[in-house]
């Protein structure tokens, strides 16, 4: 059995687990991370971050494309996002794409 947590490095590729979901929460006019029995509201950065992390894209791939959206040093923008998507892992909140063979 893997473990829940994983450890977020440039070359991973980050999803949200089955049971949760990102979701635009229309009452509260926020977004949300809507997991059993827990609700998480991340703020607009961490939303535009969350919106890439679909398994596919790798961690550098997505610092990348966000270091040339905001003309912002990559490095900076690369401590910031793997921390970032280090605490939601930690929090059970993000998982890792693993490879499969079609």
């Amino acid at each position: 059995m893997a473990s829940r947590n994983i450890s977020v490095s440039e070359t991973s590729r980050p999803k949200l687990p089955r049971h949760a979901k990102l979701k635009f929460d229309e009452t509260r006019q926020v977004w949300v991370i809507l997991a059993p029995e827990r609700v998480l509201a991340p703020d607009e950065i961490a939303v535009e971050v969350l919106q890439l992390c679909d398994g596919v894209r790798s961690v550098a791939h997505m610092v990348d494309m966000l270091a040339e959206k905001y003309a912002a040093p990559r490095e900076a923008i690369a401590t910031d996002v793997v921390a970032m998507l280090q605490d939601l892992a930690d929090k059970g909140f993000l998982t890792e794409a693993r490879e499969s063979t079609a």
